[in-house]
């Protein structure tokens, strides 16, 4: 028996798979702008280009179709296409929401969470306006850093449900004169206000930023009609 309990435990597990999903691999790909709104999402085309069969591709569409990245249309599913006043519904929501995980960052931060802000802002300033692709994942990688400080699950939900609607248009407001060295000036007192506990400064200072990125893309919408 001492023989037959030893050699249970000693047993080895698998090691985990870590390996991107269909759905996560789609998202993603939708996220970086590979695919294009209103483009038609063929499952066979989509099975070969990840490798799978068509079932978990259908599973990861229906994903996608509710997390409301895909939509149906007379072609089929296609990535969905927002309006202008859809998007600007999106920021006036997150502007409420970012300014709520600022605060709660502020009331519930913890050291870790100040090492996690602070390096997500060394990575702003050491980032030039000449790879957009750098400023909006570094842009992301802040924004989720403040709202893990928040500690408030459902919040982070909503926010990381918020972003992938908004996916498309930072890189837009990014790239508009002065912005990014104004957007990490406010980068820079949402961070400081955080550390001091400062919960009125940091809810103020996210509202300005989100209110001020709303405002560019609302000029860049009214500059294409």
């Amino acid at each position: 028996m001492a023989n037959a309990r030893s050699g249970r435990s000693a047993a080895r597990l698998p090691e985990p798979v870590h390996k991107i999903t269909p759905y996560q691999r789609l998202k993603e790909a939708i996220r970086a702008g590979d695919l294009m709104p209103g483009q038609q999402l063929v499952e066979s085309v989509l099975a070969e280009w990840c490798e799978v069969s068509r079932t978990p591709i259908r599973e990861a569409l229906s994903k996608l179709q509710h997390d409301g990245l895909v939509e149906r249309n007379d072609r089929g599913l296609v990535v969905r296409e927002r309006s202008p006043e859809e998007v600007l519904d999106i920021y006036e929501t997150r502007i409420a929401l970012e300014g709520t995980a600022a605060r709660m960052a502020a009331e519930r931060r913890n050291s870790h969470d100040l090492i996690l802000l602070r390096r997500a802002m060394g990575r702003l300033d050491g980032l030039t306006t000449e790879d957009i692709d750098a400023m909006v994942r570094a842009n992301r990688q802040f924004h989720t850093a403040v709202w893990r400080a928040s500690h408030n699950t459902s919040l982070i939900d909503l926010l990381e449900r918020l972003d992938l609607h908004l996916v498309r248009y930072p890189a837009g407001t990014l790239e508009a004169p002065g912005r990014w060295e104004r957007s990490n000036d406010q980068h820079r007192a949402i961070v400081d206000a955080i550390e001091a506990r400062d919960s009125d400064g940091a809810e103020k200072s996210a509202i300005t930023h989100f209110t001020e990125a709303r405002d560019i893309q609302l000029a860049l919408f009214d500059e294409t009609l």
